[in-house]
C-alpha cells in the first residue's frame, strides 16, 4: 500500500508549511528544503507534483511488467518522501550511507518528511528507515516521471519569477531564451586495458562458476579463490613489462618474444577456466536443467572472455592494431564510452555525453543522454524538445560542435533567433549574421551554461555510480530535478532576504 503523503498527522508532527528554515545559511540543505517547501505548499503545483509521484510503485512480483496496486499489501515508503531523499542525494552530491544518516538523525530533513521532533523527551515519531529501504525505493524513479516532475518545477519557477503587471498593464507571456552544451559524464569504471579487462572478465566467470557449483553440490571449484590469485599473479607480471629501449636489436627481439611468451601463458590460463565453466554450465544443464537467466551472467563473463583472448592475440601475439569500434571499455557498464573533447589537461574522459538546454532563469529545460552520439546530432531535438515542454521557448545559442548547414537551415525556421557560430571560414552572408547586435549579445550570454554544467558536475554530476545504462539515465535525470529544485529553493532564499531587508531598512555606519 502506497501514499504519496500521508495528509493525517501524528504527536509532535509539524505541518510542512509550518517549517522554519534558515534564509540566511549558506549550506546546499536549506536551499534544497526551501524549494521542496514552496512545492508543497503551492496547492496547484503540489497536486501535479503529487499526481505524477502516484505512477512511483514497485513492480509486480507476480509479473515484472505490471506495477503493484497501491492499495494493496503492506504500507511502502509514501511518495514524497521518495522525491525529498532522490533530491538530497544529488542536490548533496553523496551516496546513500549519507541519506541514511540524514534521514534517520537530521531534524529539519525529518520535518520534511513528515516526522515530529521530541515530545515529553521522547521523539513522537521513531519510524527509523533502513538503507536497503532508501536503495529500493529511490531505484523506483524512471527517467519518465522524473522529465514530468522537472516540467512542473521549472513551470513553478517560471511563476515565481515573472514580474506582476502594474495597474492597467496586460499580462504578456514571457519568451524564454535557450543556451545549449554538452559534458561528459563519467562512469564508474577503472582505466580499461585488454588485460585487465579480460581479468575482470575470468575473475567474474570463475566467481559466477564457483556459486553455481555451491549452489547444485557440483565439485571442481573449491579453490576457486587460489585460482584467481595465480591469474593476477600472471597479470602483474605481464603488466610490469616493458618494450626494450635498447639500441642493440637482439636485446629487443628478446624481449618482444619474451612479452609474447608471457600474454600467451596469461592467455592459456583464461582459456582453461573459461573451458572449465563451459564444462561446469554443461553439467548443470544435462543434469539439473537450472533457468537460463540463473546462468545468464555467467554467459556474459564467458563471451566477453573470449572476445578480450582475440583481442589480445591479435595485438600481441600477430600486431595487429585493434579498431576502436571493436573495443570495450567496461565490463560492468558497457555503455561507457572513449570521449576526447579537447579540454585542456584532460586526454579522455570514460563515460556518456549529456547535452542540456538552460533558460536565462538558470532553470534546465530539458536534458539528453548522447549514446554514440556528438553534439551536430542533437542539435535539432535539442530545440524540439524543449518546445514541446515550454513553447515560449524562442532563442537559443550554441556552441560551434552544434553546427551543420541542415541544423542551422532547421533552427532558423524554428527559433527567432538562433545563435549558432559556423565551423571553420565564414562567407560575407555568415559573417553579416555573426556580426549583428542580437547574435552578438546571446553569443556573449552563452558562456554562462558553464555555470549550470559545473553546478551539476558539483551536485552529483561528475560520475555516475549507478550500474546499468538504465540506472545511468535515472541518475542523470534525478540530478536535474534536483538542480532545478535547488535553483527554486536559492531564489526563494533571495527573495526572503530582500523582503526583510527592506522591511529593515539599510544598516546604518555608527558615528
Amino acid at each position: 500500500m502506497r501514499n504519496v503523503h500521508n495528509p493525517q498527522a501524528s504527536l509532535g508532527e509539524l505541518n510542512i508549511a509550518d517549517i522554519r528554515i534558515n534564509p540566511k545559511s549558506r549550506d546546499d540543505i536549506p536551499a534544497i528544503l526551501l524549494g521542496l517547501q514552496y512545492i508543497y505548499t503551492t496547492p496547484d503545483v503540489r497536486q501535479k507534483v503529487f499526481d505524477v509521484l502516484a505512477q512511483l510503485l514497485p513492480t509486480s512480483k507476480s509479473d515484472s511488467s505490471r506495477k503493484a496496486s497501491p492499495k494493496r499489501g503492506r504500507s511502502g515508503m509514501d511518495q514524497w518522501k521518495i522525491l525529498v531523499l532522490g533530491t538530497l542525494r544529488l542536490g548533496l552530491n553523496t551516496d546513500y550511507d549519507r541519506i541514511h544518516d540524514l534521514a534517520n538523525h537530521h531534524n529539519l530533513i525529518r520535518e520534511m518528511l513528515g516526522h515530529g521532533r521530541d515530545v515529553f523527551g521522547e521523539e513522537a515519531i521513531a519510524t527509523e528507515y533502513s538503507l536497503q529501504t532508501i536503495k529500493d525505493n529511490l531505484m523506483l524513479f524512471t527517467p519518465e516521471i522524473l522529465d514530468e516532475i522537472n516540467q512542473i518545477v521549472v513551470q513553478a519557477g517560471h511563476t515565481l519569477v515573472k514580474k506582476s503587471p502594474k495597474d492597467g498593464e496586460t499580462e504578456e507571456i514571457e519568451s524564454l531564451g535557450g543556451r545549449c552544451d554538452s559534458f561528459v559524464v563519467e562512469t564508474h569504471v577503472h582505466f580499461p586495458t585488454d588485460i585487465n579487462l579480460l581479468y575482470d572478465a575470468v575473475r567474474k566467470a570463475i566467481e559466477e562458476s564457483a556459486d553455481l557449483a555451491e549452489r547444485y553440490a557440483l565439485t571442481g571449484w573449491r579453490q576457486y579463490k587460489h585460482n584467481i590469485k595465480k591469474l593476477k599473479i600472471q597479470y602483474r607480471k605481464i603488466q610490469k613489462i616493458k618494450h626494450s629501449t635498447s639500441k642493440d636489436e637482439e636485446k629487443k627481439r628478446v624481449r618482444s618474444e619474451l612479452i609474447k611468451q608471457q600474454h600467451q601463458i596469461y592467455i592459456d590460463m583464461a582459456t582453461h577456466w573459461i573451458e572449465r565453466s563451459e564444462q561446469t554450465l554443461e553439467q548443470i544443464n544435462a543434469v539439473i536443467g537450472v533457468m537460463e537467466h540463473e546462468t545468464l551472467m555467467l554467459r556474459e563473463y564467458q563471451a566477453y572472455t573470449n572476445t578480450f583472448i582475440g583481442q589480445i592475440h591479435r595485438r600481441v601475439i600477430l600486431d595487429e592494431k585493434i579498431p576502436h569500434s571493436e573495443k570495450i571499455f567496461s565490463i560492468f557498464q558497457p555503455h561507457t564510452e572513449w570521449v576526447r573533447k579537447g579540454k585542456a589537461g584532460v586526454f579522455v574522459e570514460l563515460g556518456l555525453r549529456v547535452s542540456i538546454m538552460e533558460d536565462h532563469h538558470g532553470f534546465i529545460l530539458h536534458h539528453k543522454v548522447m549514446e554514440g552520439e556528438t553534439d551536430e546530432k542533437v542539435t535539432i531535438e535539442m530545440v524540439q524538445e524543449s518546445q514541446k515542454r515550454f513553447p515560449a521557448l524562442n532563442s537559443a545559442s550554441f556552441d560551434k560542435g552544434y553546427y551543420t548547414p541542415d541544423n542551422l537551415k532547421e533552427l532558423q525556421q524554428q527559433l527567432e533567433l538562433a545563435v549558432l557560430p559556423k565551423k571553420g571560414k565564414r562567407s560575407k552572408a555568415d559573417q553579416e549574421r555573426e556580426g549583428s547586435e542580437e547574435f552578438g549579445t546571446l553569443r556573449k550570454q552563452h558562456s554562462a551554461v558553464e555555470s549550470a554544467i559545473n553546478a551539476l558536475e558539483q551536485h552529483g554530476l561528475d560520475t555516475c555510480p549507478d550500474h546499468g545504462i538504465n540506472g545511468f539515465k535515472r541518475y542523470v535525470a534525478l540530478a536535474v530535478v534536483s538542480r532545478n529544485i535547488h535553483q527554486l529553493g536559492t531564489i526563494i532564499r533571495k527573495q526572503q532576504l530582500d523582503k526583510e531587508k527592506r522591511k529593515r531598512g539599510p544598516y546604518k555606519k555608527a558615528a
